[in-house]
């Protein structure tokens, strides 16, 4: 489940994203940005343990920037192992974690919580980077050699954007992914119907 609704813009392009080691960049008409990661099948590099370490890495990269250290207890971890897509300030995500499922489904509605995504700006300072890179760097950290993979080779993140979201809003995630050397992205569509 996704924390929005998107519908994405139509486009004659048949080629389709990977199913595994894949992130998707989730944006939001408003700005807020979520990030959803899948691994491997197997269970060395499942989604799960995947965002298990994702955690772990966010939570090094976080501490090394900011005065403030945050961590996060096992229990935390494997919460956050279960949650298919994510956005929040990594500062108030240990609390965010510590809630029920019903509680962090309505922390994530842009519309009942204006605090939800990631926090992006137009960052190209990487000696004080903005979380949204902080993830996306905790992500190039990873130890399943096949997310780096598809990653550097273009296939491994995916943007997708409702087809109201202004470019404004888009060119801010693709500015960030460029910044970090991540010049390979998919933007995800909808195969355009007879009618379109």
């Amino acid at each position: 489940k996704e924390p929005i609704i998107v519908n994405t813009p139509s486009s004659v392009s048949e080629i389709k994203v990977p199913d595994q080691n894949l992130v998707t960049i989730l944006i939001s008409p408003k700005g807020q940005v979520f990030l959803s990661i899948s691994g491997d099948g197997d269970t060395t590099y499942s989604s799960e343990n995947v965002r298990k370490e994702l955690l772990v890495n966010v939570m090094a990269e976080y501490n090394k920037y900011r005065k403030n250290k945050v961590q996060f207890t096992q229990k935390q971890v494997n919460t956050f192992a279960r949650c298919a897509s994510f956005g929040y300030p990594i500062a108030q995500l240990p609390e965010f974690l510590d809630q029920d499922v019903t509680k962090q489904d309505e922390l994530l509605d842009p519309q009942k919580n204006g605090q939800s995504g990631i926090p992006v700006d137009m960052n190209q300072d990487l000696d004080h980077p903005n979380e949204f890179q902080m993830w996306m760097r905790a992500l190039y950290s990873s130890s399943n050699a096949n997310l780096i993979s598809t990653i550097k080779d273009g296939k491994g993140i995916a943007i997708k954007a409702d087809k109201d979201t202004p470019y404004s809003v888009v060119n801010v995630v693709m500015d960030n992914l460029q910044t970090l050397k991540m010049n390979k992205f998919s933007l995800m569509t909808a195969l355009k119907t007879e009618e379109d």
